[in-house]
């Protein structure tokens, strides 16, 4: 969402904080110990960005990037710097735990980034805790509006009316195969499963083989997405419309979370999947369907043994549905006005964006529409696929606190996977204890 270096520790740990929030929220607050009131307007930045004709300046950029995709900054970094002598970007790259445990500290003290790029889900706690500003008037200056983006990425960048983020990418789940294990066991590795009938027929041979076709892992990368990828399809919800309620244990969460206990429980996948065997099984072979992020699209590309293809998620439920997340840029709040910066900074966020084709080198999609039709964006076509999905990814809504209330849905989808917890019984008790803690976040951040 992931975060998209191809292994080291970039499924596990550091991707649990990066979309979780939750540890980076607590980080937050305890260094910022701001007002959950915004700040009005973000610091002077002249023409929002669309140019700078001011003197030479150097901006710092902080992100959370520390797999391949940092890389690709880098070098768009590098790229930019040396089409604008006046403008030279200084990159600094933290694990996003460590990212959001300096930021607040840094604001703080004067000394925070001039722009920075986080998740989303991130983005509420942040704009509530007054460690990032507003923006409207890079969103004005460049013109940007709904229609160039998905709808729900475009909105996810709002915090109470005002626009916190610029989307830079959209990064989903989706099908990960064996086409080489399906081509083995007699299946069409050309045809993957695109529904729940295509999917258990397909199941039911490779089992007849001897191969457990589809693993379930009981973490939130990536079972707690796939849970969440279902019970959108099965037409439920993880909120009410208001967000004062979690309503993930409803008759469609129960049947979403059912179904992934049922293919433990029949044999298609193993009990106890560890975190991240699941991925390494399906490049091993030991594994045929995984529902796994667009973050390993480079990793998959490099096996010689066996070909890996990805697909949309298989429609298991009647409607579309599918996990995604966002990059964004923020501005971070500024104790100095400097008028010089702070424009350099929406310039770059500017040509950063129009330029994401190259970002999605590191297995990204474009969040600007124009780029994802692009011819450049169509010849990259392990991507294409995530793409065709956009238009069914779901976001979490925008409101502070999100990383804590969410780990309660994962908890429980860890503890029914494992057969701990029948799962009826743990979406009922995870939904209500996610339900307090959202009215404790209404007073906590004064929402």
């Amino acid at each position: 969402m992931p975060e998209n270096s191809p292994r080291s520790d970039a499924l596990s740990r550091r991707r649990f904080l990066a979309l979780s929030g939750g540890v980076g929220s607590a980080m937050a607050l305890a260094a910022c110990g701001g007002t959950s009131t915004p700040p009005a307007s973000a610091p002077a930045g002249g023409n929002g960005g669309a140019n700078y004709n001011g003197p030479k300046v150097e901006i710092v950029f902080w992100n959370g990037f520390t797999g391949s995709d940092g890389q690709t900054a880098q070098k768009m970094v590098d790229q930019f710097n040396s089409a604008t002598p006046n403008i030279q970007v200084k990159m600094n790259i933290y694990r996003w735990e460590d990212f959001f445990s300096k930021l607040p500290a840094a604001v703080q003290s004067g000394n925070g980034p001039d722009v920075a790029a986080m998740h989303l889900d991130d983005m509420p706690t942040q704009a509530a805790q007054n460690v990032i500003v507003p923006l409207d008037d890079v969103a004005k200056a460049l013109d940007l509006k709904e229609s160039d983006f998905s709808p729900a990425v475009w909105k996810g960048g709002l915090y109470k009316g005002k626009r916190y983020g610029i989307p830079i990418d959209v990064h989903d789940l989706g099908l990960f195969y064996n086409k080489t294990v399906m081509q083995q066991a007699g299946l069409d590795p050309n045809k993957p499963p695109q529904n729940k009938d295509d999917y258990m027929a397909a199941l039911d041979i490779l089992k007849g083989k001897g191969i457990q076709g589809s693993w379930v892992p009981p973490f939130q990368f990536t079972g707690g997405f796939m849970f969440e990828s279902l019970l959108w399809q099965f037409g439920g919800d993880i909120f009410d419309s208001g967000v004062t309620k979690a309503t993930w244990d409803s008759d469609a969460g129960v049947q979403a979370l059912t179904w992934m206990v049922d293919l433990v429980k029949k044999g298609y996948s193993p009990a106890n999947v560890g975190q991240d065997a699941d991925y390494l099984a399906l490049k091993n072979g030991k594994n045929v369907f995984n529902w796994q992020g667009i973050w390993q699209v480079n990793d998959v590309a490099t096996l010689k043994t066996f070909e890996i293809g990805t697909a949309p998620l298989p429609k298991i439920g009647p409607n579309g549905g599918v996990w995604g997340n966002s990059h964004q840029f923020v501005l971070p709040r500024k104790t100095s006005n400097d008028a010089n910066k702070a424009n350099a900074s929406r310039y770059f966020i500017s040509w950063f964006t129009k330029n994401a084709n190259i970002w999605a080198q590191s297995a990204k999609v474009p969040a600007r529409k124009d780029l994802v039709d692009s011819q450049e964006f169509k010849s990259m076509t392990a991507l294409q696929s995530f793409a065709a999905d956009v238009q069914y990814v779901h976001y979490p809504p925008s409101i502070p606190g999100m990383g804590d209330v969410l780990t309660e849905l994962y908890n429980s989808v860890n503890n029914a996977v494992l057969l701990k917890q029948d799962p009826a019984a743990a979406l009922q008790s995870s939904a209500q204890r996610a339900t307090k803690i959202l009215q404790d976040n209404k007073k906590k951040y004064g929402i």
